[in-house]
């Protein structure tokens, strides 16, 4: 008889419960396609005595984490902690080092110290795994790592955060402003109180550091991703977007370009046509465009208790099983240095929203600029007050004005837009959001 996995868990929230009712109720599933039992043996919390609904009085209760980590009973640790540094750093490293295997959720974590402990994985023998890091139930790890191991990848995208995709769903379907979805979203649990790490776009961006990783064959750096959120999109963009055949998305995108690995996450007009474009609410996405296959879209549940302990769980399985992938795809001296693309350079299609002033020669004078940049457009929409009438009293009405530009560089469409600014035919500042084709 092979002896059973003996799992310690580190974080008892929500996922650290679930991580541990499933192991208890699919014992005989687990033992069964894993070739050997699995059984929690310890734990430890920042508390002892709170609720949470399981009996923990046959485990041994670890006096803090690097306790466990090197607990002599413990084959596997479980780090549910969270945070970027300690005590999750010290006892991962802790764990590693001391030949032990470890299952991580933690997403900030890896994108910061990925690396160091990669490293530390490769040379103790010990397997990292942390598919629940990103896309909780969603194997996006594994299916690259694993399962396109013999195809390149030309393209990784989606919609990671789920907050962020709740807000724009809202948004567009009710026609509520940003502040009013967020406030919903706090309400109903699905943003936090302080929610700038969602919808400023870092969360997502720690995401796509691993993804781009695995993808491309880079080192895992959150500084090499371009970051903007979505607190400045409007009603009147997701109304514009409907118009024009678009739905609009906070996507984190990896792209191969002639110039290097482009990583950037930003609000993004996509074809109501395409995959990504269906996906809404709390649920979230990632289609990867690979060499010789049509793009794979991966879709669902991005975060809760019981969608990431499945992740969580499934990773525990495997190190069971005796699987020791490499935590990125490759060995650690085969990634790649990566550098953060300037955004000057992006190359795409363009939705601006200006506010034009309503005088004679406005539309002569945008025109002009941008045809200084060698910009093309697509189309243009001009939304006329008052039925298209001219002003009785002589003021000057904001008109707005939405253009759709063919493929142009961004450094381009920033210099004839602080043009048109300049000019002063325009009110306020442009509306500027990228459009990621199919």
């Amino acid at each position: 008889m092979v002896a059973p996995l003996k799992v310690g868990i580190a974080g008892l929230g929500t996922v650290g419960a679930e991580v541990i009712r499933l192991i208890e109720t699919q014992a005989r599933v687990l033992a069964g396609r894993s070739g050997r039992g699995i059984r929690v043996v310890a734990v430890t919390a920042r508390s002892k005595a709170k609720k949470r609904g399981i009996d923990l009085r046959g485990f041994d209760w670890a006096k803090d984490p690097i306790a466990l980590a090197t607990h002599p009973e413990v084959d596997c640790f479980v780090e549910l902690m969270g945070g970027a540094g300690d005590p999750a750093l010290s006892a991962v490293d802790a764990a590693l080092g001391a030949g032990k295997s470890v299952v991580t959720a933690n997403k900030a974590l890896l994108a910061k110290h990925g690396l160091k402990l990669a490293k530390a994985a490769e040379k103790h023998g010990g397997a990292l795994n942390f598919e629940a890091a990103v896309g909780a139930a969603i194997p996006v790890i594994k299916t690259l790592r694993e399962g396109l191991a013999g195809t390149g990848v030309n393209r990784v995208y989606g919609i990671l955060n789920g907050t962020c995709n709740y807000i724009l769903t809202r948004m567009e379907q009710e026609g509520l402003s940003f502040a009013e979805c967020l406030k919903d979203a706090q309400r109903l649990g699905y943003a936090e109180a302080n929610p700038s790490f969602d919808v400023d776009g870092h969360d997502t961006a720690q995401k796509l550091a691993i993804l781009a990783s695995l993808a491309f064959g880079t080192k895992v750096a959150q500084s090499a991703v371009y970051v903007e959120g979505i607190s400045s999109i409007a009603p009147e963009d997701l109304r514009a977007a409907d118009d024009l055949g678009y739905r609009l998305k906070l996507l984190g995108v990896a792209v191969r370009t002639a110039k290097g690995i482009e990583q950037r996450v930003h609000p993004t007009m996509v074809p109501k046509s395409s995959s990504i474009a269906q996906v809404m609410g709390v649920t979230n996405a990632v289609t990867i465009d690979g060499e010789g296959i049509p793009p794979i879209t991966l879709v669902g549940p991005g975060a809760g208790g019981a969608a990431t302990a499945s992740a969580v769980v499934a990773d525990i399985a495997d190190v069971a099983r005796g699987i020791r992938a490499n935590p990125f795809g490759r060995p650690i001296g085969q990634l790649r240095d990566t550098k953060k693309a300037p955004m000057e350079r992006h190359e795409g299609g363009y939705y601006i929203r200006l506010l034009a002033r309503d005088f004679p020669g406005t539309a002569a004078a945008i025109a002009t600029r941008l045809a200084e940049q060698k910009i093309s457009i697509e189309s243009i929409v001009q939304r006329h007050p008052n039925g298209g009438a001219a002003p009785t009293d002589g003021k000057a009405v904001p008109v707005p004005v939405i253009l759709i530009t063919y493929a142009t560089h961004e450094d381009a469409v920033r210099r004839a837009l602080a043009a048109v600014q300049k000019d002063k035919v325009i009110s306020g500042r442009p509306q500027v959001i990228r459009i990621e084709k199919n």
